[in-house]
């Protein structure tokens, strides 16, 4: 169920959205409180479940792990089983950055990360196609990013 935020909770949300370092002074100004509510606030949306945690956005082509690729993954069968199974495996690669059971065409869309399309070709091969439940996969790899934000819309 969704939470109830106001005014205040929704511009602390965004300025935290664009940089989770900013010092609670800064955040205060910046949303129009005083240091001390605003904390108390940032504090209730951490408990509330509504900010998650605080991360470092890394540049993977600085890091060696600068390609994405999209792989769409058909299952064999879709019973609960194999898909807890399928959902258990992929948590262990550090690769698979994202996994989401889909309706449509295929049952997952994974966005991977690799240093190049052959580290991606050999964990396809060797992990990706074993896994039990999985009957194939279809990467898509981007030719260019046009937009990647991690920041939500908040209405």
């Amino acid at each position: 169920m969704p939470v109830r935020l106001d005014a205040i909770d929704r511009r602390i949300l965004r300025a935290l959205q664009r940089d989770g370092r900013i010092q609670n002074n800064e955040l205060a100004a910046e949303v129009g409180l005083s240091p001390s509510p605003c904390l108390r606030r940032v504090r209730l949306l951490e408990e509330a479940g509504v900010i998650e945690r605080y991360v470092a956005v890394l540049d993977g082509a600085r890091i060696g792990v600068g390609l994405t690729v999209f792989a769409r993954v058909w299952f064999k069968t879709q019973d609960a089983e194999q898909t807890q199974k399928f959902a258990e495996i992929v948590r262990q690669f550090p690769e698979v950055v994202e996994c989401y059971l889909t309706t449509g065409d295929c049952d997952a869309l994974l966005r991977i990360v690799t240093a190049d399309l052959n580290t991606y070709w050999r964990f396809q091969a060797d992990h990706l196609t074993r896994i039990p439940s999985v009957q194939s996969v279809k990467t898509d790899v981007p030719m260019e990013t046009l937009k990647r934000s991690f920041e939500l819309p908040i209405p």
